[in-house]
């Protein structure tokens, strides 16, 4: 292919017409650029059973449409995750809960443990992604220019180092008033251009917001 390995830890293969993560990519790779590319999917490992030592991965401006992270087990130190740009409708981070009886019933397995910085902004979610809460480093998550209608109370649920939330140019009408509760590290929620109607008071209230940026301009009131 064209990617271009820098010999240490750095591979970019923006811009190289692939369709696909190539297969070789160095095991000492620390940054891998895949964005402005024609790649549809990302089955999150890299068949050789092996921990990738990537921390910052960039799947940016491709043709993805549904993504799960549940098989993300071989990227135990990815810190940034960029999925802007794509046409992601389906992004899946929570696993059924096995059956009582079955070998793999409460074992915890986590999800990206190092993940800081979730970035799925300008694609096709109609809802926040359910399991944001599994992710236990995340603290970064912008989804805005989507087509998100509502926030539930479990959206955000046991994102306990969330500290940035963009949901900017969304659909937004419908704020559950606890769906931020308990997120004590929180500081920026970004609500602008939406569809909220109505002055959400106990929202505000619940966030603190003496230390909250709290951004509601260019709402429907």
């Amino acid at each position: 292919s064209d990617c271009r390995w820098d010999g240490k830890f750095s591979l970019n293969c923006s811009f190289t017409g692939i369709s696909a993560i190539p297969e070789d990519i160095p095991q000492t790779a620390i940054t891998a650029d895949f964005s402005y590319n024609n790649i549809k999917t990302f089955l999150c490992t890299n068949g050789r059973n092996e921990e990738w030592m990537l921390k910052h991965l960039n799947l940016s401006n491709n043709l993805i449409s549904e993504l799960s992270l549940t098989t993300c087990r071989d990227l135990p130190i990815l810190e940034t995750l960029n999925l802007n740009g794509n046409a992601i409708h389906t992004l899946t981070l929570d696993i059924p809960t096995p059956a009582h009886g079955s070998k793999k019933y409460g074992k915890v397995d986590h999800l990206l443990p190092a993940l800081k910085v979730l970035l799925v902004e300008r694609n096709k979610l109609n809802t926040v992604p359910k399991g944001l809460g599994l992710l236990q480093s995340l603290h970064t998550v912008h989804m805005s220019s989507n087509g998100i209608q509502q926030i539930d109370v479990n959206d955000f649920q046991n994102c306990s180092q969330l500290k940035d939330v963009n949901l900017q140019n969304n659909k937004i009408t419908k704020i559950h008033p606890d769906a931020f509760r308990d997120l004590n590290k929180l500081q920026v929620v970004d609500l602008r251009e939406n569809a909220l109607t109505t002055p959400l008071p106990q929202i505000l209230i619940s966030l603190n917001f003496f230390q909250l940026e709290v951004d509601l301009s260019n709402n429907a009131w």
